[in-house]
């Protein structure tokens, strides 16, 4: 049986961390109330982008811009966003996971690696997956704008170009709650063609006509889409820390009460062991 005081370092040992995993979960807990707050504020402004777009794409030809077609080039770009830090439980394993399949799935490509976070630079560095062509850290502030308009600027010249890729993907996790973070991949380029049903459903008129509304608006709907996705991810990643730290608590709780048991029989047991040599010593004298 291990030694009153290692048993006795153990428990003060778990506790501190108990301290540290509390801490961070209450830090968490604050961050992930405002990227909530700003997800909810984004996500009427894309999908109403979208729609507009829609309409827009449902009163020109499907060739009429170069982001919604382009000739097959055999090359793609991916856009990977994870996080800095560790300690979100499975919120990169299970972005690589997608982001991993999707490059098996499409291996007569030559696809390229776009990599947001400093998880996604180590893990794709260390099994030598694809040419990464790009690797920014994203952070502990929340995600701005410019960081998105930069990476929108930097895929549609890529694209636009005549030996450039053809097609653009991004690997975020969607937000749905703090326990729940889905891992997606979205298509970002070239733009998928509307429903007839979305395109029938507006009214609105355009000047000087929709084609030169769609030249201003895609790049910027590019933009929008990518902030958005920078946002979910920056709520997923607070979502799966908070809820990591949370069950961290807890299962020091229980080694603590495991532990506390175990020093306890321990002390018992030396209390046992003194009293014996006690009563044989008193006995031996008479």
């Amino acid at each position: 049986m291990a030694a009153l005081s290692d048993i006795k370092r153990r428990i003060k040992s778990v506790k501190n961390t108990q301290q540290i995993t509390k801490a961070m979960k209450m830090v968490s807990a604050a961050k992930l109330r405002r990227a909530q707050e700003d997800i909810v504020a984004v996500r009427p402004y894309a999908d109403k982008m979208s729609a507009m777009i829609a309409s827009l794409a449902g009163k020109v030809s499907g060739d009429s811009h170069p982001l919604f077609s382009k000739e097959a080039t055999g090359k793609g770009e991916l856009i990977v966003i994870a996080s800095d830090r560790g300690l979100c439980g499975g919120f990169n394993s299970g972005l690589f996971r997608v982001a991993e399949r999707f490059l098996a799935e499409n291996n007569d490509s030559n696809y390229s690696l776009d990599l947001l976070g400093k998880r996604s630079v180590d893990y794709f560095k260390r099994r030598d997956a694809g040419d990464i062509s790009k690797a920014l850290p994203v952070g502990n502030k929340r995600p701005g704008y410019d960081l998105a308009a930069g990476i929108a600027a930097g895929i549609i010249d890529n694209y636009l170009k005549d030996d450039g890729v053809d097609e653009v993907h991004i690997v975020f996790s969607a937000f749905q709650s703090a326990l729940v973070q889905t891992p997606t991949i979205k298509k970002i380029l070239p733009m998928e063609p509307p429903e007839e049903e979305e395109a029938e459903q507006s009214q609105l008129l355009f000047e000087p006509s929709p084609e030169g509304v769609l030249d201003s608006l895609l790049p910027k709907y590019v933009e929008v889409q990518i902030f958005k996705a920078l946002l979910e991810s920056a709520a997923s990643e607070h979502g799966a820390r908070m809820t990591a730290m949370d069950s961290a608590s807890k299962n020091a709780s229980s080694m603590i009460d495991s532990l506390t048991l175990q020093y306890n029989r321990a002390r018992q047991a030396s209390i046992t062991k003194e009293l014996m040599e006690i009563i044989g010593g008193a006995e031996a004298i008479q």
